[in-house]
């Protein structure tokens, strides 16, 4: 008889059913993970609102998150799934769900492949399915069947072949952040020493995206941006060029994210355009991502920024000596951060081509320890 997700587990927490609001500055003390910061197995921190530690207190009263703990979506959309690392503080956004794998019973890395794959997101996707917002219900988590595990041993053999490519991934998104960091430090330098606050309408425009469905979409290798980022692809892009984009609406409003070739941008964002000839699109990433344009947020129910607001809203730019010398060097940093982003994108590949064949049994661990010595 298979188990369920209850019999692994020794926690299954529901979240609170709002979403924890943003610290002020100086006041963070933990992140809030919700839908948008979990892809692929992974928690995509750098992403995550920063909350105080009185609503962390509020937030966590169900359970406190600890390493190791796996952090399911159950609605918008259905089945994601990340662990929490060591060393981070944080708390659940609504619709997640805190697990806690029981380890007599189950491989916590295992478990967070398992979850992600096909078999079990089919399984949690119609479970989901038959309301206008397709979503799971603590209930449906608890009983979601998992089917016969192998010995622990297996599954920490089976853990460790796929966690080595996430190590890589890892270790990749570090030296992206690197290259982003050292970016933010150089206009800093230059516009602590000549620099210059601006209207952002002075220096570019902010340009509306274009509505685009799932159902519309179509194959292809565009990629498709929205207020968290990239969000899929398309064959068809809206842009000729590469622009940064900012989250125009919903909880990722003022995200700054970098689109680095023509794309598609939807309607829950905007790209922004230079318009001062000595300012370039990798230029203006790095001054819209240290302008702080999350502070605009107005106070409605879905939060969102305003076109106007954030065109009168002042910027740092680097004096017209230095635009030319720091346009340069952003675009060899973000050139480098998109060569381990697509690399991540070849290793992530192989990890979901393995997974499945390693849990169903149809390939030997052995055999596809050698497929990923190969790239890593």
């Amino acid at each position: 008889m298979g188990l369920t997700l209850d019999d692994v587990c020794t926690v299954i927490v529901d979240s609170e059913h709002k979403t924890a609001p943003r610290a002020d500055a100086g006041a963070e003390y933990a992140l809030s993970v919700g839908t948008p910061h979990i892809r692929s197995g992974r928690l995509l921190l750098s992403d995550a609102v920063a909350v105080d530690s009185a609503t962390y207190g509020k937030w966590t009263a169900r359970g406190v998150p600890q390493s190791g703990d796996l952090i399911l979506t159950r609605e918008a959309p259905v089945g994601e799934v990340g662990m929490v690392p060591q060393d981070v503080r944080v708390c659940l956004r609504q619709r997640t769900v805190l697990l806690r794998p029981n380890p007599d019973a189950v491989n916590g890395k295992y478990l967070l492949y398992l979850l992600m794959a096909p078999g079990l997101q089919e399984r949690m996707h119609s479970r989901g399915a038959g309301s206008t917002v397709p979503h799971l219900n603590i209930k449906d988590v608890r009983a979601l069947s998992l089917g016969r595990l192998p010995h622990l041993p297996q599954q920490q053999a089976i853990a460790e072949v796929l966690g080595a490519l996430d190590d890589k991934i890892a270790l990749n998104e570090q030296i992206r952040e690197t290259a982003l960091s050292l970016g933010r430090s150089l206009l800093e330098k230059d516009v602590q020493e000549s620099g210059a606050a601006v209207k952002l309408g002075d220096v570019a425009e902010l340009v509306y995206g274009k509505a685009l469905p799932l159902p519309v979409r179509r194959e292809g290798g565009v990629p498709v941006f929205g207020c968290t980022g990239q969000v899929g692809w398309h064959d068809t892009a809206l842009t000729k060029r590469p622009y940064p984009v900012v989250g125009r609406k919903g909880a990722n409003a003022g995200h700054v994210s970098w689109m680095s070739r023509p794309g598609w941008i939807i309607d829950t964002a905007f790209y922004a355009r230079p318009t001062r000839e000595d300012m370039t699109s990798e230029g203006l990433y790095f001054i819209l991502d240290a302008a702080g344009i999350g502070s605009l947020i107005g106070d409605s129910a879905v939060p969102g920024i305003n076109r106007n607001a954030v065109l009168d809203h002042r910027v740092f730019v680097p004096n017209p000596g230095r635009v030319k010398l720091f346009a340069r060097q952003a675009h060899s940093l973000l050139a480098a951060a998109e060569q381990t982003t697509n690399e991540n994108r070849t290793l992530a590949d192989l990890r979901d081509t393995l997974l499945p064949q390693l849990l169903s049994g149809k390939l030997r661990v052995k055999d596809a320890v050698r497929a990923v010595e190969e790239v890593v």
